[in-house]
């Protein structure tokens, strides 16, 4: 089976730029985190039910490269898929889009944790229910 790889659209808001009409770089990170958990909820995994489960997926560094500036009302789209899974951890890949070019790339690793904040071995049906989003190696 083909990796799947999720699109997430978002339309620039004038509030995100910065002075110099350009969105500002830490929301870039914010598009990144919303398209994460829409992938999440595509994949049948909502925030609040691994919550009830006793599981959060915290993130634990990011690595974001930025390529082109967006500006107001631009069309986004945010790619996102994931690179690899370990037993507590997981890596993600995400590129933001316009017009199919690359203005901003981003890695990061997260790890499952209990509700206190505890590593633990990421949940067999989480990982069977994000495979199908598996970037091939």
């Amino acid at each position: 089976m083909a990796a799947v790889v999720h699109r997430f659209p978002i339309r620039v808001r004038f509030y995100e730029l910065d002075p110099y009409q350009h969105v500002n770089h830490s929301v870039y990170i914010q598009y990144f985190e919303a398209a994460r958990v829409e992938l999440l909820h595509e994949a049948g995994l909502s925030l609040q039910g691994m919550m009830e489960e006793g599981v959060m997926i915290v993130v634990t560094d990011i690595a974001t490269r930025f390529l082109k500036s967006a500006g107001a009302d631009e069309e986004l789209i945010v790619e996102t898929g994931v690179v690899e899974f370990k037993r507590v951890t997981s890596r993600w890949h995400q590129r933001l889009l316009c017009c199919d070019e690359v203005y901003v790339e981003q890695e990061l690793n997260a790890a499952a944790t209990n509700l206190n904040g505890r590593p633990i071995r990421f949940p067999a049906h989480m990982a069977a229910a994000l495979h199908p989003y598996l970037l091939p190696s």
